[in-house]
């Protein structure tokens, strides 16, 4: 296959090989975004710019490495991963396998904290931050807000501080720690977390995306609760008085998690369904 082809025929040739993988993508639309937007990210070009010039000529070297991608693409590693890039709320994310890609469902843990809190000031912690992807879109929503994020994983935790500091959000604090442990003494008005919360024998885990990602922001083991028990039992040292606990979790867990606030001595316990149908978070008041 000769390296000189065109713009328009390395998305043909790439969508192609998407479509016909059987780790690749399934619909054809699907197939062409993701070969134009490896393809835009190989080049440094705005995704527009390939189909106003689908003529130009990329240098074989460019070719290259944008067949490797797609291939990596069709074996069904994350496009997140191979781009190095995921938008989530108003936030561009630089993510590397040593973090969770963040869910446009996550975005609702954002949504329901603007909600609960809607003071100008406060103190609010992010457990098990990852890529910092809610902790930093709460801190850009909120200027006044101290937000703290945690994580046990120091390479998750460099990615983090990588993106607050490209998003000018450093006064996001972040500190290094399993769950509530790095909040030794402290309280705050609002706790959110997205935990692992698929249970260890799930198949979904073996399906080609899931599993380049981190096995340890997925899966705590066999019980699938493990963690949201561990944020729930722990939250009322750590709340204020009238603070609220907010919890993602999976699409049959919410009657457990509500169940477990209530048993924690929470009010006001109710779950929020994602744009699927989905109950998704859950959230109580201390």
């Amino acid at each position: 296959m000769t390296a000189n082809l065109t713009v328009a025929a390395l998305l043909t040739e790439g969508v192609e090989q998407l479509r016909l993988s059987p780790g690749g993508t399934e619909s054809a639309a699907t197939a062409h975004l993701d070969a134009q937007l490896l393809l835009a990210h190989v080049l440094a070009v705005p995704r527009a710019r390939l189909q106003s010039h689908p003529e130009e000529l990329p240098a074989p070297s460019r070719t290259q490495h944008y067949r490797r991608l797609l291939a990596r693409r069709a074996a069904g590693e994350p496009l997140a991963y191979l781009t190095g890039c995921r938008d989530f709320w108003s936030l561009s994310l630089t993510v590397t396998p040593a973090v969770l890609i963040p869910r446009p469902e996550t975005e609702l843990l954002v949504e329901r904290a603007l909600a609960v809190r809607t003071a100008a000031d406060g103190r609010v912690a992010d457990l098990g931050t990852g890529c910092g992807a809610v902790a930093l879109a709460l801190a850009s929503e909120r200027p006044g807000w101290h937000v703290v994020a945690t994580d046990a994983c120091a390479a998750a935790l460099a990615v983090a501080r990588a993106n607050a500091a490209a998003l000018n959000l450093s006064r996001v604090e972040l500190r290094q720690g399993d769950w509530y442990q790095p909040l030794l003494g402290e309280r705050f008005d609002l706790l959110v977390s997205n935990p692992p919360y698929v249970a260890q024998e799930d198949p979904a885990l073996t399906t080609p995306s899931l599993r380049h990602e981190p096995p340890r922001a997925l899966t705590p083991g066999l019980d699938a609760l493990s963690c949201l028990r561990t944020l729930v039992r722990g939250a009322p040292r750590h709340l204020v008085p009238e603070g609220w606990l907010l919890l993602e979790h999976g699409a049959t867990q919410g009657a457990d998690v509500r169940r477990e606030l209530v048993v924690a001595g929470f009010r006001h316990v109710r779950s929020h369904r994602d744009l699927a149908g989905h109950e998704r978070m859950t959230e109580g008041q201390r």
